[in-house]
């Protein structure tokens, strides 16, 4: 789910801006809570090595680092407010989903509840945005890396699962696809404009994804799913790529 910018009172002068540090001081406080949280949810959790558990630690902390940076260049309100730190509790169930994956990857309860709350919190975070008036292009381009991630990792999972089949791979790839294909052509790199339909066909990325970690979901149903949602996926970035192109300079 992505948010709107949109002007606010608590929205701050360029210069007064630039040298604000709370909104990073409340980021890292809560990236340091959530990641504490994380560190004991895989302790708790059997069947996962000591290496896999620090690799998702580890991950949890890099990608923690760079939203803080892009936060701190491009954040425009003076308190980071509930719908960011939403995002990053997101962030820090997906990167807690690399212990799985680094141990191996399969079909697993784990990875299914831990995606299930990630994918529900989605849309928790648009809500505080509007509600608190701290809507803006950040917290939506974190909202979508966020999802991106969430995908990828689930699409290697999945692949290795077997049920799917490596096939699976390319649902958690358009995104990056689309990024690459941007720094090649310029004129891929205009904002597009909201739409409906691109958020649903988010969500059913992301459901069937998560779908295909439950052990008790049949191989046929598996196998199909991923040509379907495929094919939804390469029709709603064909869409969004149309319209770059008609408004390429």
């Amino acid at each position: 789910m992505s948010y709107a910018r949109s002007p606010d009172a608590n929205r701050l002068p360029l210069s007064t801006r630039s040298r604000t540090i709370a909104p990073l001081g409340e980021f890292a406080a809560a990236a340091g809570g959530l990641g504490l949280a994380i560190f004991v949810l895989l302790a708790l959790t059997p069947g996962l090595g000591l290496g896999p558990k620090a690799a998702a630690c580890l991950f949890f902390t890099g990608t923690a680092a760079l939203a803080a940076r892009a936060l701190q260049r491009d954040y425009p309100y003076d308190h980071l407010g509930l719908c960011n730190v939403v995002t990053l509790a997101r962030l820090a169930l997906t990167m807690a989903l690399v212990a799985p994956l680094a141990s191996g990857g399969g079909t697993s309860w784990f990875v299914f509840v831990v995606a299930t709350v990630a994918l529900t919190l989605d849309g928790v975070d648009g809500w505080f945005a509007r509600r608190q008036g701290y809507a803006s292009e950040f917290g939506a381009r974190f909202d979508m890396e966020v999802d991106s991630l969430l995908a990828f990792i689930l699409a290697l999972n999945a692949a290795l699962a077997g049920g799917a089949g490596t096939a699976a791979i390319v649902l958690g790839l358009p995104r990056y696809i689309f990024v690459a294909a941007a720094w090649a052509a310029p004129w891929m790199r205009r904002n597009v404009p909201e739409r409906f339909s691109r958020k649903v066909v988010c969500v059913a990325q992301l459901g069937a994804l998560i779908a295909l970690q439950a052990p008790i979901l049949p191989g046929g149903i598996a196998q199909a799913l991923v040509p379907a949602v495929a094919a939804l996926l390469v029709w709603s970035f064909a869409r969004d790529v149309a319209w770059l192109w008609r408004r390429r300079a």
